[in-house]
């Protein structure tokens, strides 16, 4: 299939699919940004996925267990419908999402309009911290992307 093909669903409707070919130097490149810019400074867990909810590259601390690829496919869904509500208050999209929790917490930073970078954080990173080091991250992959 070529990036762009139009393909017919079950259903009948036209769904545009989105191909990417990365070679394993670039994802290892992307792999570690991911571990310096992000694991680096104190985060448990990062991802990069698609806006299907495929995973392209992952880090950890190593001490993290978690469920990859079903938290990608919940991630993508839920920028889905945060990105349907921004619509319906006149805003074409939110870049960006935060999720606060007790012990863990999750910021999603849109990089392009396929990539959506998910990571996890505990108490020890400040907000603010984490968000200058995702747009550092997300601008670095976008020059590997193109």
């Amino acid at each position: 299939m070529k990036k762009g093909e139009t393909v017919t669903s079950p259903s009948d409707s036209s769904i545009t699919l989105m191909e990417y070919a990365l070679g394993q130097e670039q994802l290892e490149h992307i792999e570690r940004i991911l571990q310096k810019d992000i694991i680096n400074i104190g985060a448990h867990f990062v991802m990069l996925i698609d806006m299907a909810g495929n995973v392209i590259a992952l880090c950890d601390n190593g001490k993290t267990r978690i469920d990859a690829y079903s938290l990608a496919a919940l991630a993508a869904a839920n920028f889905g419908a945060v990105e349907a509500m921004a619509r319906l208050v006149g805003e074409s999209e939110f870049s960006l999402l935060f999720h606060k929790g007790e012990q863990e917490s999750l910021h999603f930073y849109k990089i392009t309009s396929d990539l959506l970078l998910i990571t996890l954080f505990g108490r020890d990173i400040t907000l603010g911290l984490l968000r200058m080091k995702a747009a550092d991250t997300a601008r670095r992959i976008r020059e590997i992307w193109k």
